[in-house]
């Protein structure tokens, strides 16, 4: 297993231990609280290029979803955008939760990744693409797409943080970590 692979491992094994206790959504790794400093303003997501289909658009107070260009990777054309979260050394985690069943966006990603990717987890089921090549010095997790079942163990799936949205929860969550800002993958 390579120290990438390891670190999101370990990063996992963290959120699966805090399920159960878990009251609102977090991040997979069991990462911090989406907070931002006072000091650091908020950035503008880049205009998405010419021909890619828009995405909806936040609600107001709502943080507005990325442009697949700053995720480096395409999402699932239903995704919802639920969130960002800071992962530490100018990185974010990016969740979507999906109604798609966790084999349908196994198989998506596979397809648009061209790789297989690897399952990290068989309960709950979670299946890691690497997406950038890990620097220790610099990120604080691997650049990848891993996709969760929220379903496993006869659990209601993740609940969706709008409150009276549709779907109420989501069955299956993707999570997307880019390669921080100019490092190349």
């Amino acid at each position: 297993m390579s120290g990438a692979s390891a670190v999101a491992l370990l990063s996992i094994v963290v959120l699966v231990g805090t399920a159960e206790a878990q009251p609102a959504p977090q991040p997979f790794p069991g990462g911090p609280a989406p907070t931002r400093p006072a000091s650091q303003p908020a950035r503008p997501a880049p205009a998405a290029p010419a021909g890619t289909p828009a995405r909806p658009a936040a609600a107001p107070g709502r943080e507005a979803p990325p442009s697949e260009v700053t995720l480096g990777v395409p999402v699932y054309p239903t995704a919802v955008f639920i969130g960002s979260f800071d992962a530490g050394q100018g990185q974010r985690y990016y969740l979507y939760g999906s109604t798609a069943s966790f084999a349908d966006l196994v198989t998506y990603y596979r397809g648009v990744l061209k790789q297989r990717g690897e399952l990290v987890f068989d309960e709950p089921a979670t299946h890691m693409f690497d997406t950038g090549r890990f620097r220790e010095e610099s990120m604080a997790f691997p650049p990848s797409v891993t996709i969760k079942d929220y379903l496993w163990g006869g659990r209601g799936g993740y609940l969706n943080p709008i409150a009276g949205a549709t779907p109420a929860r989501f069955p299956t969550i993707i999570q997307i970590v880019p390669s921080p800002a100019g490092s190349t993958p």
